[in-house]
């Protein structure tokens, strides 16, 4: 180096120095050019995942509802194993089909071919029936009654009487009470909408009948069984287990919850505006209730430190098969999913030998096993730290997440094992809140607020009478006989 400074002169080197300085520079700035680009092509590959995770999302590996599937539905991915047995009925099955449920109104009967235009066809002897075949029809048709008031003269005062006319008769043409409860039984139980109501009864039975006709007889029928409805929300409250939903539908043109409290005997529906906490305070049943709550986990259930929760582990199940399919490397996913099942099967089991609880070494090796797989997924899914430090809470990631919450909710997602009242899932809270889903898919919305809370209350009262064996139609027209609390009879 000397010797090349002695051979070059001194504004040469002084260049070259300037141009490794500069040299330098642009390479700093090219690392931390790259380092952002790096950072960038990072955050976008977690976009890309997370949208692809986000299309790949249906009604078998989350939370969404199978209405938000569309026209692509998932092929079925049930988690039940074969059994084995053959398709249909099983032997010894107590069959429900095809039967006759009265005695025969018309009876046809039907001479041998050659009989017909016989001139001996008197002589021939009868040897009875030989064969008997039933056909099940109905008749449509209108009947209109006529109510008269007599005017009769009194022997004994010539003071002239005149006949008083029932109760529910109050107008000098009005519509009976089965016609009235067919219209009701169309609008909410057969979610058709109030124009297709309307078009239903005008062509079978060619009677004049509005569509507003129909709106105030669907507001009649709720306001009827106001008082049953509010008997069936202290009976949930009342109830030592309960089972809490909620879902969106388009009311008066935005979007209103309606919210679900329900269990073996009972429905009691309401709709709120709001979808957390607010609305479930007006839905009036958890601020009071003090048994067991089985919900899908949304946080605004876990504010109601009076109940003792227990978590749907079908929804459970669900996220963690979307975890499997847009994460194949996540092993733990598939662990956790196979034992959940596993435990499932082993408390039926003792349910259906009569036990009252698994035995401890069950419920201790479930327990190891359980934080087993927790501490797994955890090694397998560290949080990440920021290379910018920023406030707040450190971003965990959908799959961290989960895993917290499986750890954080052990004994609520567990509890269907220790209590055996509490079921594995929460579809009851599910059966009795799709029917919200089904009318609006068929209806497209409710038009104002006063029709989504009448059809939440014809609904809660319809609902709980099915739960009693009670059939729809009836319930309704027992209502309109103002006698809708004959279901707790």
């Amino acid at each position: 180096m000397d010797g090349l400074n002695n051979e070059l002169p001194p504004d040469v080197i002084r260049k070259l120095f300037d141009k490794i300085d500069s040299l330098t520079t642009a390479v700093s700035e090219l690392t931390v050019s790259n380092h952002k680009l790096s950072d960038i092509i990072i955050m976008q590959q977690e976009e890309i995942s997370q949208l692809k995770e986000q299309l790949n999302k249906n009604s078998k590996n989350s939370s969404k509802p199978p209405s938000s599937d569309g026209l692509k539905k998932p092929s079925p991915k049930s988690l039940r194993k074969p059994s084995g047995k053959k398709p249909g009925g099983q032997q010894g099955h107590e069959g429900k089909g095809f039967s006759i449920t009265q005695s025969p109104d018309e009876i046809i009967d039907y001479l041998p071919t050659k009989c017909f235009g016989c001139p001996e066809q008197g002589k021939c002897t009868s040897c009875g029936v030989a064969d008997t075949r039933y056909e099940v029809d109905i008749v449509v048709s209108t009947k209109v009654i006529q109510h008269r008031s007599l005017s009769v003269v009194c022997w004994k005062t010539g003071e002239v009487l005149k006949g008083t006319f029932p109760d529910n008769i109050t107008a000098s043409m009005q519509y009976g009470n089965n016609l009235k409860a067919l219209a009701i039984a169309l609008n909410t139980v057969g979610m058709v909408s109030v124009n297709r109501t309307h078009e239903i009864l005008s062509a079978v039975f060619s009677i004049p009948i509005s569509t507003g006709t129909i709106h105030s007889m669907v507001r009649s029928c709720a306001d009827k069984v106001r008082d049953t409805v509010e008997r069936i929300r202290l009976a949930c409250i009342d109830s030592d287990l309960c089972h809490f939903d909620e879902t969106g539908s388009r009311v008066a043109k935005k979007t209103m919850w309606f919210h679900d409290a329900s269990n073996e005997l009972y429905t009691y529906l309401t709709v709120s505006e709001k979808r957390g906490q607010i609305g479930m305070d007006e839905c009036n049943v958890l601020p009071y209730f003090k048994g067991i709550a089985i919900h899908d986990c949304w946080k605004s259930y876990w504010k109601y430190s009076g109940v003792r929760h227990a978590v749907c582990c079908a929804h459970l199940l669900r996220e963690l098969t979307g975890i499997i399919e847009n994460y194949p490397a996540q092993i733990w996913a598939k662990q956790m999913i196979e034992l959940l099942l596993r435990m499932k099967k082993l408390r039926d089991k003792a349910v259906a030998s009569d036990k009252e609880s698994l035995s401890y070494y069950h419920l201790h090796g479930f327990e190891v096993e359980y934080n087993g797989i927790i501490a797994d997924a955890r090694k397998q899914n560290p949080i990440k730290e920021n290379a910018v430090k920023k406030r707040g809470r450190q971003a965990k990631g959908k799959v961290r997440a989960l895993v917290e919450r499986l750890s954080e909710y052990k004994e609520s997602i567990c509890l269907f094992t220790r209590n055996f009242i509490v079921p594995f899932d929460n579809n009851q809270a599910e059966r009795d809140i799709r029917m919200v889903k089904v009318k609006t898919k068929v209806s497209g919305c409710f038009r104002t607020k006063d029709g989504a809370d009448a059809f939440a209350k014809i609904m809660s009262y319809i609902g709980t009478a099915n739960k009693h064996g009670i059939n729809s139609f009836v319930a309704v027209k027992q209502s309109l006989n103002d006698q809708s609390e004959f279901i707790f009879d």
